[in-house]
């Protein structure tokens, strides 16, 4: 088969496409011949060298495919030769075929394409399970989250909207807060224009939001703190400005706010198939009714990869950046 392999690491060119085994599977896993794959942040750290996969996981980079199911481990019950899904892999997925464990697969929802199916393992159970999970989003609550033209920004604010949330993001153009109004947004702040805290404090009549989801870390921090409702919570899950700050926590005292994050990758096979069931019974229903959906900015062919990876890098990109896998 052929696969994006990625060396030692480095800049969008170091990754190369190569001719490969096909992987062996283990017998709790799932064989996927790959139709689409989806690009994320991780897969960025990752060949750039400051995010290595966990000891136990795939070296080769793409966290979420579609395709169809080849072969089947020898435990495996739920899944068949034939059926057309999609997984959250443990690394491996910029190839035609890759490995799975069953409990991180899940049906192509009805009426959702194969390309669109590809996008929604890796955002979807980060945001459930940090979202909801984690930061408890309950319907009539206050909710923002940061970067919300990413494929993780229009994800929470597509399902916060649907478990009956008022919705507020940030993002960095006219454009970009014109997608997120359309994905549900009630309010999309301008952060190069407008002091967030500030238009939050306004738009909730000085209460502050219940719950952040947050990405940037740095300045963020404090900045997040300070627009956090009495009892808030702040979920963290990526660091982009910096994870190391200095921050007054006295407000998380007198407003008895919590604060606390996770990471998927490094997350037990358990712990995700557990989200993975959660997210099907919960979020599944909503894709095939139309009231979620992953947006889709760009498809390049799986050999042009670095191309993908540059446009994700540059961040002006809205929704999710997509490999098209050949199968010849």
């Amino acid at each position: 088969m052929r696969r994006i392999c990625h060396g030692d690491g480095g800049p969008p060119d170091v990754m190369q496409l190569h001719n490969s085994p096909i992987p062996a599977i283990q017998s709790h896993e799932v064989l996927i011949r790959v139709a689409y794959a989806g690009v994320n942040r991780p897969d960025v750290l990752q060949r750039s060298g400051s995010y290595p996969p966990p000891a136990d996981a795939s070296p080769g980079l793409g966290l979420e495919v579609s395709g169809t199911i080849v072969q089947v481990g020898c435990e495996v019950q739920d899944w068949q030769v034939g059926d057309a899904v999609c997984a959250l892999t443990n690394g491996g997925g910029y190839a035609q075929y890759v490995a799975a464990p069953a409990g991180q697969v899940l049906p192509v929802p009805p009426g959702v394409s194969m390309l669109e199916a590809a996008a929604l393992p890796e955002n979807y159970i980060t945001v459930w399970s940090n979202m909801v999970e984690r930061g408890r989003l309950t319907q009539n609550e206050r909710f923002l989250v940061h970067g919300g033209s990413s494929g993780i920004g229009l994800t929470a604010i597509q399902i916060a909207k649907a478990l009956g949330a008022t919705v507020y993001t940030t993002v960095g153009n006219a454009q970009k807060a014109n997608a997120c109004e359309r994905a549900g947004a009630d309010a999309a702040i301008n952060y190069r224009e407008q002091d967030f805290v500030q238009v939050l404090l306004e738009l909730t009549r000085g209460q502050g939001v219940n719950l952040i989801l947050d990405m940037v870390g740095g300045d963020y921090i404090a900045r997040n703190i300070a627009s956090l409702a009495l009892e808030g919570r702040l979920v963290q899950i990526a660091f982009l400005q910096g994870s190391k700050v200095e921050v007054d926590w006295l407000t998380l005292m007198t407003r008895r706010l919590s604060y606390t994050g996770s990471t998927l990758r490094p997350r037990s096979a358990t712990d995700k198939a557990r989200t993975v069931a959660a997210l099907r019974q919960e979020v599944w229903p909503l894709l095939s009714q139309g009231q979620v959906r992953p947006v889709i900015h760009q498809v390049f062919e799986l050999a042009d990869v670095a191309e993908a990876h540059r446009l994700m890098e540059s961040s002006s990109h809205i929704g999710k950046i997509m490999l098209s896998v050949p199968q010849d």
